[in-house]
């Protein structure tokens, strides 16, 4: 009887011990980490919560903030790096225009499906990727290969005008024929200003591809 209890309280001590240094590893890996004495912090928040780059003064703790990827979650950040860098290169889009509308799209999410049965990365319908020869709606390279060739059609089409081609990226191209501009559309109006916003924002990030020295072909088009 005696020896059955001190058994039971040296398996709850190692039970107790076991959580307790469970809670600290979690605690480590989710709370924001320190710096002091004069690191250079890349961002850090001021007192009016405003992100701006500061020298932490000597021996004073802050909390150091980190952008965020703009990929989702969970997805390999390389990988779509390289299919964004590869078909802009391919099909002379702005990778920066590429990833506003993946962000716009799917917010990177590589098997998003739409109600009408619009697929990936790049949200395209089975009938846009056999037209640009997309074999694998999933994988994120085809997605984007296809997405990127498609909006060199639709940029080629509207002479440049990225607004009509995003309009007509999300509404077809004939509703933008018929109406001649972003067609009154609701959805398509608020999809336009989204993209232009992160587009914006990409440009910012130096998601610019360079005008090539030589002169382009007759069809080769603008990196728009």
């Amino acid at each position: 009887m005696y020896k059955g209890n001190v058994g039971r309280r040296t398996f709850g001590l190692k039970y107790s011990a076991g959580i307790a240094a469970c809670t600290v590893a979690i605690l480590i890996a989710v709370w924001p980490s320190s710096v002091t004495a004069s690191t250079p912090v890349s961002e850090a928040a001021s007192s009016t919560g405003l992100m701006s780059p500061a020298v932490v003064p000597a021996g004073q703790p802050v909390t150091v903030f980190r952008r965020m990827s703009p990929y989702r979650s969970g997805m390999a950040n390389l990988e779509v790096k390289q299919a964004v860098i590869r078909a802009a290169q391919r099909h002379r889009v702005q990778p920066a225009l590429l990833l506003a509308v993946i962000k716009a799209e799917s917010s990177f999410n590589p098997i998003a499906v739409s109600k009408a049965g619009a697929v990936g990365l790049m949200q395209l319908i089975p009938e846009t990727a056999i037209r640009h020869g997309v074999h694998n709606l999933y994988d994120a390279n085809d997605n984007i290969t296809g997405g990127a060739k498609h909006l060199r059609y639709l940029l080629d089409r509207f002479h440049g005008n990225i607004p009509l081609a995003l309009a007509a990226y999300n509404a077809g191209e004939r509703k933008v024929d018929r109406y001649g501009q972003i067609p009154p559309y609701k959805e398509t109006q608020d999809y336009v200003k989204k993209v232009l916003v992160y587009y914006r924002s990409y440009k910012q990030d130096g998601w610019i591809m360079p005008l090539a020295i030589a002169t382009p072909s007759i069809h080769a088009g603008q990196p728009y």
